[in-house]
């Protein structure tokens, strides 16, 4: 079976289609790139991203967000790019006919060999440039490491957690603690 290639068109026809697709894909600048990581994430991403799920869940709900883990595509610089987070919450207005957010508070990416450089730079200056985005957090399967780069008086900062330590979510009013992101991962 050959891989599947990049392939040019227009943000509509990328929504069109997007649902019928046998695989996930991203579209960046009329760009459309499968997503292979996606079908075969390994256990521990797969455990990082429902650990952050779940002990998120209680807090979105409370605080009348959404929280998404890794199915639900987020617009990015109007209608031309789209991403699939590995875990999204948006608290602002909802528009139930779209199948994408476009106002996250917070956004996730669990490190992968294969996607790990873009999640550091093109994905951080995209998602970085939305005014609604509080948090992004970078976080890594093979240790027990998380980059947490929170909007301080409208400036990015970024803060390093090491195998303990608990990462403030403004936009939740919760700390999530790397205990609660690799339990049953990393001891």
């Amino acid at each position: 079976m050959t891989e599947p290639a990049f392939q040019r068109m227009s943000a509509e026809e990328y929504l069109r289609t997007e649902e019928a697709s046998p695989y996930k894909r991203e579209y960046v600048d009329g760009f459309v790139y499968p997503l292979h990581a996606q079908a075969g994430a390994s256990k521990p991403h797969t455990r990082i991203c429902t650990n952050i799920t779940a002990h998120l869940y209680a807090a979105a709900m409370q605080a009348g967000c959404r929280l998404y883990s890794s199915d639900m595509k987020l617009r990015v610089g109007g209608s031309r790019n789209f991403f699939y987070p590995d875990v999204l919450v948006a608290c602002g207005p909802d528009n139930p006919e779209d199948n994408f957010e476009t106002e996250p508070c917070l956004l996730v990416e669990v490190l992968s060999p294969s996607t790990a450089a873009h999640d550091r730079t093109g994905k951080f200056g995209l998602y970085t440039a939305l005014p609604s985005l509080q948090t992004y957090l970078l976080v890594e399967q093979a240790e027990r490491r998380v980059y947490a780069y929170s909007r301080q008086d409208g400036e990015w900062v970024l803060e390093e957690f090491r195998g303990q330590g608990a990462i403030d979510l403004p936009c939740l009013n919760r700390a999530l603690s790397l205990e609660e992101i690799y339990v049953g991962v990393l001891a």
